[in-house]
């Protein structure tokens, strides 16, 4: 299955009283962060053992009668319902909650290697550009940690780091799961950049702060 785009409060009136769980993603086009938790929605809902879970994206403004009445106050806010009655909620991104919720609700037990995949998907996209190295932005453990970080700070951008060396499974699980041998790691928006030779590169053609702003 894939998520379902919801038109008319009449066809999630109906989609929302199935007997079936349905997570309801109240989204706006203009709100990059909408995009993390639908994307994550979407890798679910084309797992079998969701089969039985409808994700559903609701457009807040468009349907801003239904919004009111959830007193949806900000983009993303997901509600999860069974048989048409609201069980939990979160409101902003959350990744780690929202995957943890949705396989709670679903009676999902997920294996070792999907739970670290899951911990792996959340990590990713904690902030819009993450750095994956030894050590962390104020003390890099490492000569190409230390470079990298130089060359992100004269960006200017936000970022967020995270330090391997503090964590073995992720360490190990991140290679294999991006397929990249190598730290530091960059991500923007959930997507790999690569490593320091790439963000060298980029900033020889001028491409690094638009390539992390995405």
């Amino acid at each position: 299955m894939s998520v379902v785009s919801v038109t008319t409060a009449e066809e999630y009136t109906k989609l929302i009283g199935s007997t079936k769980l349905s997570v309801a993603t109240f989204s706006a086009d203009w709100a990059e962060q909408c995009k993390q938790v639908l994307d994550i929605a979407s890798d679910l809902a084309a797992k079998p053992q969701y089969a039985q879970v409808q994700f559903l994206n609701v457009p807040a403004e468009e349907l801003s009668e239904i919004s009111l009445k959830h007193q949806i106050e900000a983009v993303p806010t997901v509600i999860f319902f069974q048989s048409g009655n609201a069980v939990d909620r979160i409101d902003g991104v959350d990744i780690a909650a929202f995957t943890a919720k949705c396989a709670k609700l679903a009676g999902v037990v997920a294996t070792d290697k999907e739970k670290l995949e899951e911990r792996l998907k959340a990590l990713i996209n904690r902030h819009p550009v993450m750095i994956f190295m030894k050590g962390n932005r104020d003390t890099p453990r490492c000569g190409f940690s230390k470079q990298l970080i130089a060359i992100v700070n004269e960006t200017g951008i936000s970022y967020d780091t995270f330090d391997i060396l503090s964590d073995e499974d992720v360490r190990q699980g991140l290679k294999t799961f991006s397929d990249w041998p190598t730290y530091p790691q960059v991500y923007a928006k959930g997507d790999l950049i690569g490593g320091l030779d790439i963000i060298k590169e980029l900033v020889e053609c001028g491409e690094l702060k638009a390539t992390l702003s995405g």
